[in-house]
């Protein structure tokens, strides 16, 4: 019968022999794993490369660490990247490479009891589908750096200790119920980037606001701001948008209204919140007085 650790001694083998570079490549990826696969690879080994992403539910959910970030400043080998559509595990040696199911946790690698039911299969680094894969990972993986790693162990914990937050599984992350709270849409993106100071409670509504949003930390603006537009598209409050209806500011406090059971004044703000967000992430523009949102620009 196999060991419960076979995946963690197939691991450990293959960086054990490695003599130039060893790459790392799993979404999930716990702080005492990857140490302890760190301490395996030689000291000859000039660069030890990882791959992974931080989703703020699923480092709340406890699958993955930001903190490995700390071992690049113990260990200069260390390089950490992240690239948020990683779904691949893949272990490089060299010319030597794994490749399979197992994500770099103490369950995948039976480190710990009730180990998972993983899959690691030997192939060359020069296997075509390892190369294509890695092309992707290559174009689309951004340097990690401690800011990103903060500021998703913080989404993290406001999910941890929010009861209005759903139980989060590894595999369908479901999406809680959500209303911007950030009144200036454009501070979203400078404090996910590390290039703004606010305060405090400007602070807390912005990263409220991200923790919701579920986004990836390590995105460019561009796919920062299509991410957020993807969930405002999926309000059901503003469904009568996509389909090329106008939505007026009354028929939107009455529908937040009705379907979040709050109070008149809270669903007004709700309200100018949703427009100042539509009119900065998306193609939208408000009329004065009993307004209405409209798709394209505003004619002055």
């Amino acid at each position: 019968m196999t060991q419960p650790d076979h995946i963690w001694q197939q691991i450990e083998e293959l960086t054990h022999h490695a003599s130039r570079c060893v790459t790392l490549i799993a979404p999930f990826i716990k702080k005492p794993i990857f140490e302890a696969v760190v301490t395996l690879v030689p000291a000859s080994v000039e660069r030890i490369h990882c791959v992974t992403r931080w989703i703020p539910a699923e480092v709340a959910a406890g699958v993955s660490d930001p903190e490995i970030i700390e071992l690049t400043a113990s260990d200069e080998r260390v390089h950490v990247s992240l690239c948020p559509a990683l779904h691949a595990k893949i272990y490089i040696a060299d010319d030597r490479c794994l490749v399979g199911s197992a994500n770099l946790t103490g369950k995948a690698t039976g480190r710990v009891p009730y180990a998972n039911f993983e899959l690691l299969v030997e192939t060359a680094t020069a296997h075509p589908e390892v190369q294509r894969v890695l092309g992707q990972v290559r174009a689309a993986a951004t340097d990690a750096t401690p800011h990103l790693a903060e500021l998703v162990r913080k989404q993290a914990e406001f999910l941890q200790a929010d009861e209005s937050t759903p139980s989060i599984e590894r595999e369908g992350l479901p999406t809680p119920r959500w209303y911007p709270a950030t009144r200036r849409p454009e501070n979203l993106y400078a404090f996910y980037s590390g290039q703004g100071t606010f305060a405090s409670a400007v602070e807390t509504g912005i990263l409220r606001d991200l923790a919701l949003l579920n986004i990836p930390v390590g995105l460019g603006e561009a796919e920062f701001n299509a991410a957020v537009r993807t969930r405002l598209h999926g309000m059901p409050e503003l469904q009568k948008l996509q389909t090329g209806e106008s939505l007026s500011n009354v028929e939107l406090e009455r529908a937040i209204a009705k379907h979040a059971g709050v109070n008149n004044n809270l669903a007004r703000r709700r309200t100018e919140n949703i427009a100042a967000w539509l009119q900065h992430f998306d193609r939208y523009y408000t009329e004065v007085g009993v307004w209405e949102l409209r798709r394209g620009h505003e004619l002055i």
